[in-house]
């Protein structure tokens, strides 16, 4: 486990490369409103976690599990779904193709929500993804193409079928040029944290908040901010094999982290997203990375404790049983989790 402070909490991180990048929204009215009109989006609990708050020697601990998250087993359900549910809103999205590319979770709610609104999904996966997820997108009735030996490869697959076919790229990063849906994909997230907030009965005193590109951290810091001010301590959780943010925080800058393939699949990404680290650089205080070891670590807790999950989806509270220690986490600290996805199906 490693820590980077952020020497840029507060002010922001000025660089050429995130200047036309939106700040993250932070305000969770207008997702709360449209996804209220949708039959299946019951709020996913608030567990409390007194055999955790015990073992890291802390007042409290609490986690947002959204495993349940409207049937699809994660929280990426809020994302894809959400911008499609908002084009279809403006009457624009019914006999659209929405294309992007996934190894996971953005790739299902991609799919499940141009089934909701008349539209049709192509879903482009690297040869390396499991046949088995590509008959679950298959199921939610997405047209699913293998290119490339890795995601970077399929990307750029699917944003070359957005030009040639005249498809709408849903991706769940931004980058020069591209912001606008990732932007409102982003904003959908915040609807987990403004429930979050709404059930927690105290303020937190630390966030621990794992990230891959860093649309979730990024949403859930932005609220957090705009709901608690600069009460809680907000931990961006990566594996070390993916420092995007971390790596990007301490180079001043926008990089492509180097590292070896993670078992935190759902977080192993090598470029970040530049509106989640125009963000989280005002937002966040410190950057942690953390161990293959630590995130099975993290997982093999969670199941102990009765939230089965996978790497990915307790790489928070991995971040929490890793740094607790160095963070000065004491008696008087509460925490709050996110438990971002189920485990994997067998």
């Amino acid at each position: 486990m490693k820590i980077v402070q952020n020497p840029y909490r507060g002010s922001g991180l000025t660089h050429p490369a995130l200047t036309d990048m939106p700040w993250t929204a932070a305000d969770a009215a207008a997702p709360l409103d449209l996804v209220a009109h949708c039959p299946k989006a019951a709020e996913t609990p608030l567990q409390s976690a007194a055999a955790l708050a015990e073992a890291t020697g802390v007042s409290s601990v609490h986690i947002k599990d959204e495993r349940g998250r409207m049937g699809l087993g994660s929280f990426k359900a809020l994302g894809a779904a959400y911008v499609i549910a908002c084009d279809a809103q403006a009457g624009e999205a019914r006999g659209q193709t929405y294309v992007t590319a996934s190894a996971g979770n953005h790739g299902l709610s991609v799919a499940a929500g141009a089934a909701a609104f008349g539209a049709h999904a192509c879903v482009y996966i690297a040869q390396t993804v499991p046949e088995a997820f590509a008959e679950r997108l298959r199921s939610h009735g997405a047209q699913v193409v293998r290119e490339g030996a890795v995601y970077e490869d399929s990307m750029a697959a699917a944003a070359k079928a957005a030009d040639d076919q005249g498809y709408i790229l849903l991706s769940d990063s931004s980058w020069p040029g591209y912001s606008t849906r990732p932007h409102r994909l982003m904003e959908g997230y915040l609807i987990l944290m403004a429930e979050a907030v709404a059930q927690m009965t105290h303020v937190p005193t630390h966030i621990f908040l794992q990230a891959g590109v860093g649309g979730l951290a990024g949403a859930a810091a932005a609220h957090a901010r705009k709901v608690w001010g600069d009460g809680p301590v907000i931990v961006v959780v990566e594996p070390e094999h993916a420092p995007a943010l971390a790596a990007s925080i301490a180079a001043g800058g926008p990089v492509v982290a180097q590292g070896d393939v993670s078992a935190m699949g759902r977080l192993d990404c090598k470029e970040p997203s530049l509106i989640a680290l125009k963000s989280l650089a005002r937002d966040a205080d410190c950057f942690m990375t953390i161990t293959e070891a630590e995130g099975q670590q993290g997982a093999a807790r969670a199941a102990q404790e009765g939230f089965a999950s996978t790497p990915s989806g307790a790489a928070g509270l991995a971040g929490l049983l890793a740094g607790a220690g160095a963070l000065e986490l004491d008696e008087t600290s509460r925490v709050l989790l996110i438990l971002s996805e189920e485990p994997e199906p067998a």
